[in-house]
């Protein structure tokens, strides 16, 4: 990308086909001549939605993305009726389509200008004269840069949140031990950026897999002043502008265009375990330290739902030892049925992980190589070879990377997942998959799940992208898991993504990431840009996946932290000096001081597994991240766009009802939180860790937050989060016999947060003292709440969700509860039939009545919080 040969077109005409056959669609197409009367331009422009545009810049050299990562959808419109207008100047065409109007102009160079509402001010923009460039072999699109405005996604960037001011290549790297501050660039192949500011919100995707740069707002020239810039290496764009007044309109119509995220199955919300170690060890064999970590958790009282396999069970057992993908190492593992059923009889859940490259002692290498599954290298008109990850840290030898548009690597890796599958391995972990290759010139095989354009476009892999292979890496690994169990969900991790790649996976974490105070800090902000981009079932290696054993301090912030995510997991590889072979592990009870912290925040994780399994749900349904910035939904409220939470790494919205704030240095024993304040009179927020104050929406507070007792975990005023056991539990009503131990799921419980009755103000040293205030009516004030549950298991086309809906009204003397259950299928809770366990604040001691049903007082529980069973209503 460092070679540059910019070339702006102009002297655009309308293509007069395109205007006779257009019948005045709202849209426009525009050809120019390059610098050589033999290159053609062509510019289009088009409404898909009432919000959502398309844009196309090709020259004859320059294709549109061969394989796209979202395909054009048809227009529709609803009952918004497109209006388009052609200016007097006749350069000009105005497109408006209910609130949103785009003006396209061709004076010079294409400018597009987006309008929202009334607004006469700009809320994009092309820049002039630069707008869309010919650069050597691929593109670049300038459009004007908003200084002192939000911009996020790019997937996967490093803290802060915030991407102004900064420079990010959009391409994927294994970035063993980055740093969460400035590393660049990560796993992540997702050119989705969103401008976010208080009147609007403005999504520019890209869908080519080719690799590039986005430029937001790092350059500035004297002349062009303020600017942004997305680089393509090769091949012409295809751009969405996606339009919304919130940022959530704008996440959930991308959504609409690249898919929903896809269901997690209900385990995946429990303690995932973890560690390079107990895989590699040879004596004992591994298969043993694996069930013993496992027998561990349960002597330990920590319950763990999935145990995350690493690739040393498929480490050969003679020299070279090296990592042979579907392999089974049989000192380690002699029995691999075996060894699943009995971990399965402990209700612990398998994820294998396998890695798409072959090395040269792999002894399926001879036979892949023949029949064509890895690249060329049109250099040596042979297979391409590069050097990969072999054995211990650090160490590699030569191989070559599957191409699965090859269908002899293509099928080799979909019959190496079912054999995985059918020894009872539960899910696929694809690692190791952001194809870092060394040159663009490699070329792929275009034989299977891909469409080849008609004309000449070449099969290199610099147009195709490397991450379209980490894309089908993961629908391989997808569909031979459905197809060997189609009455289950299928469920694949992936450390690499592109848009695309998140149809077949349904999780993804922030990779090999270090132990240390910043780096649990930052890892908050790669989250939130992370769930701006659809990667929403998200979290991080806690504790740290490289560098030192954390102190007991730290591990014990990083997991009160990650309990509040939609992913928690404890795996790593701790090498040194010493030891880059087998390396160690991070084990929840390692310190015994602090052990009884660590058991019950694991317990709280699985008592709240309802509540985030129910955010999950959401997200599949509405594209809401379940971690999120806290100005989403807030955006009336002018502190949420200050630098300080504009930066994402400090607090964060976990759902709907839950603010979590962190405590990020040694020896710190409180923390600062803003609560934001969406209506101006929103009514404040409950402390659900002692002294369990009130306090006040819309302000800056100081929370006290030792180690040993918790972060900030602020729960909103007038919200209900739905709890169950704490340990594993299972939806399904029948007797499983490969897990015969999971306890039914057939406890709920409610927590929810009336209004205090007096609210205590806090009352600096130097100030006044204040009396208590009342702040409830003696009628009623209702809230509203509703959380989702299924099965936890079945695929999605099979599932059928249940809603339940609760309202409480709070008056003086007392809090009327309402529940009922609205069934969209078959599924039915097994809690249903015990009714609802209603759990109120530490100190609230208003009685509860059913309204429309029973209630009855229950024995307080071991906070002394008040417990009242309410019957639940079915419609």
């Amino acid at each position: 990308m460092y070679l540059q040969r910019e070339n702006v077109p102009k002297h655009y005409e309308l293509d007069a086909l395109s205007e006779t056959s257009s019948g005045g669609k709202p849209s426009i197409t525009l050809l120019a001549t390059g610098r050589k009367d033999s290159e053609k331009i062509n510019f289009s422009f088009e409404a898909l939605r009432p919000n959502v545009f398309r844009t196309t810049f090709t020259t004859t050299q320059h294709p549109l993305p061969p394989h796209p990562s979202a395909k054009r959808p048809e227009p529709a419109f609803g009952d918004v009726k497109p209006e388009v207008k052609n200016e007097d100047d006749e350069c000009s065409r105005t497109i408006k389509l209910g609130d949103v109007k785009a003006v396209v102009n061709w004076t010079n160079a294409p400018v597009i200008s987006l309008f929202l509402g009334d607004q006469k001010k700009l809320l994009h923009r092309d820049l002039e004269f630069r707008s869309y460039a010919v650069d050597g072999s691929g593109i670049a699109h300038y459009t004007d840069y908003k200084t002192d405005s939000l911009h996020v996604g790019l997937g996967e960037k490093a803290a802060p949140m915030d991407l102004s001011n900064r420079g990010f290549n959009i391409t994927a790297s294994d970035t063993f031990g980055y740093d969460a501050y400035k590393t660049d660039p990560l796993y992540k192949h997702i050119p989705l950026l969103i401008n976010v500011t208080p009147e609007g919100c403005v999504g520019m995707f890209s869908t080519s897999h080719s690799r590039g740069t986005w430029a937001v707002g790092s350059e500035i020239d004297g002349m062009w002043g303020h600017f942004k810039v997305y680089r393509q290496a090769h091949g012409g764009l295809e751009e969405y502008l996606i339009v919304g007044k919130t940022v959530a309109e704008v996440v959930r119509s991308y959504a609409e265009l690249v898919g929903f995220p896809l269901l997690v199955p209900r385990y995946m919300m429990g303690y995932i375990g973890g560690g390079m170690k107990y895989t590699m060890e040879d004596s004992p064999q591994a298969y043993k330290s694996v069930l013993a970590f496992i027998e561990n958790c349960e002597l330990h009282g920590m319950p763990c739902s999935a145990f995350q396999m690493s690739s040393g069970y498929t480490v050969a057992e003679t020299e070279p030892k090296t990592r042979n993908v579907f392999t089974w190492n049989r000192h380690r593992f002699p029995e691999p049925r075996e060894f699943t059923r009995e971990c399965h009889k402990h209700g612990v859940r398998l994820l294998a992980n396998v890695k798409p490259y072959v090395l040269a002692n792999h002894p399926d290498y001879p036979e892949l190589e023949r029949t064509g599954a890895f690249f060329k290298d049109p250099n040596t008109k042979a297979t391409a070879v590069a050097r990969l990850w072999s054995a211990g840290g650090g160490e590699s030898g030569e191989g070559s990377h599957l191409d699965f548009t090859s269908e002899a690597g293509y099928n080799w890796w979909y019959n190496g997942v079912k054999a995985l599958k059918k020894v009872g391995i539960d899910a696929m972990w694809n690692d190791n998959n952001e194809y870092n290759l060394p040159s663009d010139d490699w070329q792929c095989a275009l034989q299977v799940h891909v469409d080849v354009p008609a004309g000449d476009v070449g099969n290199h892999v610099g147009l195709w992208g490397r991450a379209l292979h980490t894309e089908l890496n993961g629908k391989s690994s997808h569909d031979a898991t459905l197809e060997v169990e189609p009455e289950v969900r299928p469920f694949v991790l992936t450390r690499s993504a592109t848009a695309g790649t998140m149809r077949y996976c349904a999780s993804s974490w922030s990779g090999d990431n270090v132990t240390s105070w910043e780096g649990m800090k930052g890892a908050n902000s790669l989250a939130l840009n992370a769930g701006f981009s659809l990667l929403q079932c998200y979290g991080h290696d806690i504790g740290g996946f490289e560098g030192p054993q954390p102190t007991p301090e730290l591990l014990v912030r990083w997991i009160q932290l990650g309990v509040h995510s939609p992913r928690f997991t404890i795996n790593c590889y701790k090498t040194n000096p010493n030891d880059n072979l087998i390396g160690d592990v991070i084990e929840p009870w390692q310190y015994p001081s602090v052990e009884p912290i660590i058991r019950e925040t694991i317990k709280r994780r699985y008592e709240l597994v309802p509540y985030t399994y129910s955010q999950m749900l959401k997200s599949h349904r509405d594209a809401v991240p379940p971690q999120r910035w806290t100005g989403w939904g807030y955006e009336s409220d002018a502190t949420v766009w200050t630098k300080e939470l504009t930066k994402g790494d400090t607090q964060y919205w976990f759902g709907d009802a839950l603010l979590i704030g962190g405590v990020y240095e040694p020896s710190a024993s409180s923390a600062r939180v803003y609560l934001p304040d969406g209506s101006g009179h929103d009514p404040g927020f409950l402390n659900l860790a002692a002294p369990y104050q009130y306090l006040e929406a819309g302000k800056w507070h100081e929370i006290s937050s030792t180690w040993h007792n918790s972060i900030p975990v602020l729960a909103r005023i007038g919200s209900a989060i739905p709890i169950g056991k704490t340990k594993p539990t299972t939806c399904i009503a029948a007797e499983d016999q490969e897990f015969p131990n999971l306890e039914k799921d057939d406890f709920r419980g409610v927590e929810i947060f009336p209004p205090p009755l007096v609210r205590y103000p806090h009352w600096p040293d130097d100030k006044e003292r204040l009396a208590p205030t009342t702040t409830v009516d003696a009628e009623p004030t209702w809230f509203h709440n509703t959380w989702l549950e299924d099965d936890g298991q079945s695929p999605v086309e099979q599932t059928t969700l249940c809603e339940v809906n609760i309202a409480y009204g709070v008056s003086d003397g007392e809090i009327r509860v309402k529940i009922d259950l609205q069934q969209k299928g078959t599924f039915k809770p097994m809690w249903l039939a015990n009714g609802v366990t209603v759990v109120l604040p530490v100190g609230e001691e208003r009685p509860v009545k059913a309204d429309g049903g029973d209630s009855r007082e229950l024995a307080r529980d071991a906070k002394g919080r008040r417990l009242w069973s309410v019957s639940v209503s079915e419609h």
